[in-house]
């Protein structure tokens, strides 16, 4: 395994758990120093820390709310004192609140749109400042297939996830000149904590339906963020990798 990430600082939102975790482990594999957020668990966050600096790269873990403007723009001035700098940021804080929408709440609706798609600016912003001084960077945006296609149930989830992708295609267009990639990754069934949860006849019936015939691991996208990430992308922007095993063709 080449350590293709050496050198670079990456900054990853919602990374105690599922895909998070793997792509802040992943980067720590390939040499990244790595910031990462958590939000309710304390012990989730030390655990990675500890983990992730057995790869002998720099780690913090950072109780945040991406969600948050205030808490974003702090959260970026505190990576930067305490890395240096930062050249990634991997915007994969998420949540559902999942309901049909005849019986979706206002604050259903919301709360979605302000962990997922609000998030998303708030961290950008933030992070370009710096990105933009260096005239380099490369933010990677984590959406779904679902903000392609649309999922009954989850109108609020798949309205944030859409737009995820068109904030990442204006984002790349914005910054491009200055040397700042913007893409975004959209992953299909990806097997986690959340799926293991599921009707496992129901799980059979999702894997038969995917071309690969299985679902995805959470280190299927931790791979191919770190792609995006590293140089070896240089000349991508403003694009959507769908991580899916096929499901959408």
């Amino acid at each position: 395994m080449t350590n293709t990430l050496t050198g670079k600082v990456a900054l990853i939102t919602g990374a105690s758990k599922g895909i998070g975790r793997a792509i802040a482990a992943h980067f720590a594999q390939l040499g990244a120093d790595v910031a990462f957020t958590y939000l309710s668990s304390v012990e989730k966050g030390q655990a990675l820390e500890t983990e992730l600096a057995a790869h002998g790269s720099k780690v913090k873990g950072y109780r945040s709310d991406a969600s948050d403007y205030a808490q974003a723009e702090k959260l970026v001035e505190d990576v930067l004192a305490d890395f240096g700098k930062l050249d990634i940021l991997v915007n994969n804080a998420g949540i559902t609140q999942d309901g049909l929408l005849m019986r979706m709440s206002e604050q259903q609706w919301d709360q979605v749109m302000n962990v997922n798609l609000k998030s998303v600016f708030n961290l950008t912003k933030a992070a370009t400042k710096p990105m933009m001084r260096a005239k380099a960077g490369s933010i990677i945006n984590m959406t779904s297939v679902v903000g392609i296609k649309g999922n009954a149930g989850q109108a609020n989830y798949a309205a944030s996830k859409a737009g995820i992708i068109g904030f990442t295609k204006s984002v790349a267009l914005e910054l491009g000149s200055r040397n700042i990639r913007c893409n975004a990754i959209a992953p299909g069934f990806i097997e986690t904590e959340m799926t293991d949860a599921l009707d496992p006849k129901q799980v059979d019936e999702w894997r038969k339906a995917i071309p690969l015939k299985r679902g995805g691991r959470p280190e299927d996208v931790a791979k191919a963020t770190a792609f995006l990430a590293s140089n070896d992308s240089a000349y991508i922007t403003g694009q959507v990798l769908q991580v899916d095993g096929g499901m959408l063709t």
